[in-house]
């Protein structure tokens, strides 16, 4: 029997997320996005830039922490340039073994970034360049990204998808980079691509038309409809580059509930929608943008109804107003706000409170020394994020405290 297609999520919040103009993530939220997005049972997160040299000490320590099997059995994947002296760099600084490589494709962005100096041949020589030395050098897995694919030529993507396909590729990544397609012509686009090459696709798309849910699971439909599988690039809260990206529980939700795929296309069963509600709010404490209560399944009103004939049929049954269960998405217990004496860790701390902001936690410490040593991390952690501390914070640091040592540590 022929093994249908599936769906992966593939998820970008700490490369194309933290790309969002005027904020960011300390490289200690970048890991425990990692760590929760591994809970959450992500396929594999896209988790930063290998030939950038601030990064080298996080990217290093979160594959150690995979080695460790902390973030296992998601993959942890770099992005470089498709260009060989990135392919060099990004093993120089790291040991990441999984790379997704990307370059434009549309003739706006050959003028528009090159200015003359490559044609479409030269972008071609410098992708399928790129990628034989990847792989001579042992990268496991490579994707290959065609920046602006939405835009360009149909017939030269095909070109581009094929020539990487033959030098080594395991996916081509579509990106809508500017949110330029609408779900019926990435799907005409996207199918085409796939019949055609027969290599599973990843799509990569934008909000700039708020259509970024639409096109991504279109996309991937289309991905699935062709025989391959389909990996849909998500972002944690639809952060990203501009309008954003898409937002990985809105993904799941629509790929799981929604009329034209619920039941038809197969989801990765790792995916676990229970830790929805924890990443979420982890991500919008980090990235410091409040969850709009609007947004799907996480918002406050999500679950809220106020009109008279809404609050009635919901409270009759709720599959009158409800496509699916609060429960599913990890919500529904009350959630304790402390108004009293709160002792809390921060850059400034001494022994004593700080003791104590890990006895709540249940953490135990061999002898004062390693307390000591604990505090010093949580002091830098502080500096680090310029936040306080939430509790996973300080239990990872407890327990792995040499490698975020590591994760805390630039060197100019």
């Amino acid at each position: 029997m022929k093994k249908r297609p599936k769906i992966y999520i593939l998820d970008v919040t700490n490369r194309d997320g933290v790309q969002t103009s005027r904020l960011g993530l300390a490289k200690l939220q970048k890991t425990m996005i990692n760590v929760l997005l591994n809970d959450m049972g992500v396929y594999q997160s896209e988790f930063g830039f290998p030939v950038t040299r601030h990064e080298t000490n996080y990217l290093n320590a979160n594959l150690e922490l995979a080695r460790l099997g902390l973030i296992k059995p998601m993959i942890l994947s770099g992005w470089i340039r498709a260009i060989e002296q990135d392919v060099e760099k990004a093993l120089k600084l790291t040991k990441v073994k999984h790379l997704n490589m990307s370059i434009s494709t549309s003739e706006q962005m050959i003028k528009g970034k090159f200015q003359g100096r490559k044609s479409k041949e030269d972008i071609i020589k410098m992708m399928t360049d790129a990628l034989r030395l990847a792989r001579k050098k042992g990268i496991k897995t490579i994707g290959v990204n065609a920046e602006d694919a939405s835009r360009t030529d149909l017939g030269y993507l095909i070109k581009f998808a094929l020539a990487a396909k033959k030098n080594g590729a395991d996916r081509i990544r579509y990106c809508d980079t500017l949110g330029y397609d609408d779900p019926i012509t990435i799907y005409n686009r996207v199918y085409q691509l796939a019949n055609t090459v027969k290599i599973p696709i990843e799509v990569h798309c934008h909000n700039d038309l708020g259509m970024v849910v639409a096109t991504s699971v279109m996309a991937a439909k289309a991905a699935n409809d062709a025989g391959v599988d389909a990996f849909i690039n998500t972002t944690v809260n639809g952060m990203g580059e501009r309008a954003g990206n898409a937002d990985l529980v809105s993904i799941i939700l629509a790929v799981k509930y929604s009329s034209g795929l619920k039941g038809k296309y197969v989801l990765d069963e790792r995916v676990k929608l229970g830790c929805a509600w924890k990443i979420t709010k982890y991500a919008s404490y980090a990235f410091a943008v409040p969850i709009p209560i609007n947004q799907p399944g996480v918002g406050a009103n999500a679950f809220a109804h106020e009109s008279g004939i809404h609050a009635d049929g919901a409270l009759k049954n709720r599959r009158n107003y409800e496509l699916y269960d609060y429960e599913e998405l990890g919500r529904g217990e009350p959630e304790i706000i402390e108004t009293g004496r709160k002792i809390t860790a921060g850059e400034y701390s001494g022994i004593k409170g700080f003791r104590n902001v890990y006895e709540r936690l249940e953490v135990k410490f061999k002898d004062d020394k390693e307390a000591t040593k604990i505090l010093e991390l949580v002091r830098y952690a502080n500096v680090h994020t310029q936040k306080p501390l939430v509790n996973d914070e300080l239990r990872f640091i407890a327990r792995y405290p040499d490698i975020a040592k590591k994760i805390f540590t630039m060197i100019p």
